[in-house]
């Protein structure tokens, strides 16, 4: 399995991205796809997490109302659409593939290279 971000760059505070995560090499069709940020000198913490089958999802409290989650299954793309941005938010952002329905630790399978967000005050 191999995952590739996209998208990521430099936004004013109140500007939006999107970024994509492009999955390649599953052998099943079950999969969630997570949305994780490091900022430096922060740990590692979950943004959103979306179903391949079932398309539930969930999205952090932090980000909740901002960020919200999609994929297409068609493309093997999910996206992370960031609205009303903030300092807050600059992070290098990963994507990460897990077998099943949710993002288990236990079920991990790869993470991608991840992409740089940067938003100026």
């Amino acid at each position: 399995v191999r995952l590739v971000e996209s998208g990521g760059g430099m936004v004013q505070t109140g500007g939006s991205l999107r970024l994509s995560c492009a999955a390649a090499g599953f052998t099943s069709d079950d999969y969630a796809i997570g949305w994780f940020r490091q900022a430096p000198g922060k740990e590692r913490e979950r943004v959103a997490c979306i179903s391949s089958i079932y398309g539930n999802m969930d999205v952090a409290e932090p980000v909740k109302g901002r960020f919200s989650i999609s994929i297409d299954n068609a493309k093997n793309l999910v996206y992370l659409q960031m609205n009303n941005l903030n300092p807050d938010d600059t992070a290098e952002y990963y994507c990460a593939a897990y077998t099943g329905r949710f993002c288990m630790t236990l079920s991990l399978l790869v993470w991608g290279q991840g992409t740089q967000v940067t938003v100026s005050a």
